[in-house]
């Protein structure tokens, strides 16, 4: 099984390289986050105000922003807490949506019209203000960026699980695993929700490449992790003031990480998908 399941990979990494080129692209992010503060060049928050303002260089790769500081080291430094979030909140929405939805979709008649209707209901706001409200609600830090995050992508996988469970609930392998004694939360939790969280893992690593832009946007309008600490959204927020004046460094270097970052994982999603798909072995 596990040969078969390794051939398939190859072929389908061999059919479309892009999903190889990004599942490298989300390794070295993973990396970078790893070791970024060690290995960059200056201390990410130290200004020198001499040095403002100086374009890419030998010396400074990316060029120094407003206050002096090391662009570059500052890109580096921030991976790790735009990861760390986006890691976080996910993971949060994804066991919670998986297991919700899992229930609801078991159970069916009255619970699970309710918990529909509800996440109907959360999916018709935009979660981005809604996240806006949840963060000034709950304070700019990042323990409340992560559980905003959580919760505007909590609705995505209970309607997945929801949806999966609901069309396997009453195949035969279920029947039998009740008829032999299981109870229904063993059912659910040992028998349904593994066959459900394969394809889940697709929608999860879409939401990875949203979650970074969600922090990014929360931080780039006033309401994520405050300054002087590197996050991309900051600096992209920092550097827009200076456009003006031809200073595009201090833009386009975090944009354009967080342009790759979200890229690498749309396109990995896209290559897991084509990955599981059980028509895609035919």
């Amino acid at each position: 099984m596990a040969t078969a399941t390794l051939r398939h990979t190859v072929w389908i990494l061999r059919g479309n390289p892009l999903t190889a080129v990004a599942a490298a692209g989300i390794l070295l992010l993973v990396l970078i986050a790893i070791l970024g503060p060690s290995i960059v060049p200056y201390d990410p928050i130290a200004s020198s105000v001499s040095e403002a303002l100086l374009p890419p260089s030998r010396l400074h790769l990316a060029g120094t922003d407003q206050l002096g500081r090391d662009t570059f080291s500052r890109l580096l430094v921030a991976t790790r807490l735009d990861l760390v979030i986006a890691v976080a909140a996910v993971g949060i929405s994804f066991v919670l949506g998986a297991i919700i939805g899992a229930f609801c979709g078991y159970a069916g008649g009255r619970l699970d019209r309710s918990v529909g209707r509800f996440v109907d209901v959360m999916m018709a706001f935009p979660l981005f203000v809604l996240a806006m409200a949840m963060v000034a609600a709950l304070g700019n830090r990042v323990e409340n960026i992560v559980i905003a995050t959580a919760i505007i992508n909590l609705p995505f996988y209970i309607r997945f699980a929801r949806a999966e469970v609901n069309v396997r609930r009453n195949v035969g392998w279920v029947e039998a695993a009740r008829a032999s004694g299981e109870s229904h939360a063993s059912v659910v939790l040992r028998f349904l929700l593994p066959n459900v969280l394969p394809a889940m893992a697709v929608q999860m690593s879409l939401n990875l490449g949203w979650a970074i832009l969600n922090a990014a946007g929360l931080s780039f309008i006033g309401l994520g992790v405050r300054p002087p600490t590197p996050e991309w959204g900051i600096m992209v927020a920092e550097g827009a003031r200076f456009i003006s004046t031809g200073k595009w460094w201090l833009v386009a270097f975090p944009g354009l990480a967080l342009m790759l970052a979200v890229l690498c994982f749309n396109l990995l999603g896209d290559g897991l998908r084509d990955i599981l798909d059980p028509r895609m072995r035919t």
